[in-house]
């Protein structure tokens, strides 16, 4: 699969390197051609000059930029992600005041609001980087979720989840991305909380067990 990613941070990097170990072509963009190509060269991946050239040609298109960058992001992206799959990878977080967050559209609804062709997906959020590189802990293979209104573009979501070792799960409408941004958040939290190594991962335990 031909993939570009937005996004040249640890979530950018991790993602990277996990489609490209599962064979897929990665293309990466940045905010400056600097930063992806130094995010390139630790990944090997492809680095894009904008993010409109990294898009080109791409099968799937991952949103992986702080919360605060995707206006921007994608009022320079203009119709170039039209009709393509948009992987939202992105989260609110507040720590401090978690309800800030907790009762409002969830940032990939945002999304698809403001940009009707865009066929949006969310994935992989609630997931650390380094579980997104290595979607396993001690031997169990790691729930990788993914919500969406469009089950054509949810289904290719769910070839790239399982592809780099998440056992896919298919969470239902894009209504419940808010769900997973709430997982991201209490991830989070608990790790502040109890001072854990970030490296937890969610599971759901029981049948089916595959």
């Amino acid at each position: 699969m031909k993939i570009a990613i937005i996004g040249a941070g640890n979530v950018g990097k991790a993602l990277a390197k996990s489609s490209i170990k599962a064979g897929h072509q990665v293309t990466l963009s940045a905010g400056s051609p600097q930063s992806a190509a130094e995010a390139a060269k630790a990944t090997g991946a492809r680095a894009a000059g904008s993010n409109v050239e990294a898009v080109e040609g791409a099968e799937l298109v991952i949103v992986a930029v702080p919360y605060d960058k995707l206006g921007d992001v994608f009022r320079g992206l203009g119709s170039a992600v039209d009709g393509k799959v948009v992987v939202d990878a992105t989260n609110h977080i507040n720590a401090q005041n978690p309800g800030e967050v907790l009762g409002v559209a969830s940032n990939a609804e945002e999304i698809q609001k403001r940009h009707p062709k865009v066929r949006v997906v969310k994935a992989f959020n609630y997931a650390f980087a380094t579980r997104m590189a290595d979607p396993n802990v001690d031997g169990t293979r790691l729930d990788g979720f993914v919500a969406g209104d469009d089950q054509a573009a949810k289904d290719k979501a769910l070839e790239l989840v399982g592809s780099i070792g998440f056992r896919p799960i298919d969470a239902g409408p894009l209504v419940m991305a808010r769900v997973l941004e709430g997982m991201a958040l209490l991830n989070v939290t608990l790790q502040i909380r109890h001072a854990w190594p970030w490296q937890n991962g969610w599971k759901l335990v029981g049948p089916p067990s595959d």
